[in-house]
C-alpha cells in the first residue's frame, strides 16, 4: 500500500464561523469531526425534514453498491471527488476488499478531510490509495494529480457522489463533468447521486433559503437536469432512479429509507 499526499500548496485553516456541507455531512452520520456551526445548521436541516440523516446514510449505502459493482465488474481505478470526511467503510476498503489491488485517488477541497486523510485513508498491500487537495471547479488540477496515480489509459470510475448540488450552473456543473470524462478512456464509468426538490418542492426551497443565508450554495436540480449529467454514456440498469433503488441486493436497507420518498437521484453510466 502506497500513500502520497498530494496537491498544490493551499491554506490549511479550517474556517469554522460558517457551516461546510462535508462536516453537516459528517454530523448527519454520526461523526464527531464537525463544529457547533455544523450542528446548529444540520439541526435546522432536521426540523425542516426529520429524514435528512436517513438521506445520507442511504446515499453512502449507494456508494458502496455502486462501488462494490464496479469492482466485481473489473474496474479497478477510482477518482472520489468530493469525498467527505472519511467514514468507515471508505470507498477504498469496498473496493479493495473485491480486488486488493485496486488504486484509489481521494479528492477534496475541504482542510479538514486533508487532516483526517493520513489517518484514516489507508488501503491494502497491494494497492494504493492517494488523497489530493483541489477543488472540483479546477478539473484540469484534478486530472494532473490525478495521472500520477491512476493510469488513464485503463478504465476509471469517476465517483461524483453527493458533490454536485453544491456546484450552481454558473460554475459550470456539467461542463466540469464533460471535461473530466474527456480524459477517461472507453470503459470507463461515472458514479453520481445528486439532491433533488422535485420530490419536496416547499421543503427543498426553505432548505436551500437557509444555507445560502449561511454561505452554503445548493442547486438543487430535476431528474432531467441530473440525466445531462450522462450525455453520451450507457446507462447501467435500473439507469436515473432514486439511490435506494440502485441495485438494493447487493447492500443492507438503511433503516428508514422507506418511511417516505428519499428526495435525489442516483446513477451508474458507462463510457462507451
Amino acid at each position: 500500500m502506497e500513500f502520497v499526499m498530494t496537491g498544490r500548496n493551499r491554506s490549511m485553516e479550517i474556517d469554522t464561523s460558517k457551516p461546510h456541507p462535508a462536516r453537516m455531512y459528517d454530523w448527519y452520520l454520526g461523526g464527531k469531526d464537525n463544529y457547533p456551526v455544523d450542528e446548529a445548521m444540520g439541526q435546522q436541516m432536521l426540523a425542516l425534514d426529520p429524514r435528512v440523516p436517513v438521506m445520507a446514510r442511504v446515499n453512502r449505502s449507494f456508494m458502496h453498491r455502486a462501488t462494490g459493482w464496479l469492482a466485481q465488474h473489473g474496474v479497478r481505478q477510482f477518482l472520489d471527488i468530493g469525498t467527505g470526511i472519511p467514514t468507515e467503510p471508505n470507498l477504498h476498503q469496498v473496493a479493495q476488499r473485491i480486488a486488493p489491488g485496486a488504486r484509489v485517488v481521494y479528492c477534496d477541497n475541504d482542510p479538514i478531510v486533508l487532516a483526517h486523510a493520513a489517518a484514516l485513508l489507508r488501503g491494502t498491500d497491494e494497492g494504493v490509495t492517494e488523497y489530493l487537495q483541489a477543488d472540483v471547479r479546477d478539473p484540469d488540477a484534478i486530472i494532473e494529480g490525478a495521472k500520477q496515480v491512476l493510469d488513464f489509459g485503463e478504465p476509471v470510475a469517476l465517483s461524483l457522489v453527493a458533490l454536485l448540488h453544491f456546484v450552481p450552473d454558473e460554475d459550470g456543473a456539467h461542463e466540469l463533468v464533460r471535461r473530466l470524462l474527456s480524459e477517461l478512456p472507453s470503459g470507463s464509468y461515472l458514479v453520481m447521486s445528486h439532491a433533488s426538490a422535485d420530490f419536496t418542492p416547499q421543503e427543498s426551497k426553505a432548505a436551500t433559503e437557509k444555507l445560502k443565508a449561511a454561505g452554503v450554495t445548493l442547486a438543487l436540480r430535476s431528474r432531467e437536469e441530473f440525466t445531462r449529467f450522462f450525455d453520451g454514456l450507457e446507462l447501467v440498469e435500473p439507469g436515473v432512479t432514486v439511490p435506494h433503488h440502485w441495485h438494493p441486493e447487493l447492500g443492507e436497507p438503511v433503516t428508514g429509507q422507506d418511511d417516505g420518498v428519499i428526495p435525489g437521484y442516483g446513477a451508474v453510466g458507462r463510457k462507451p
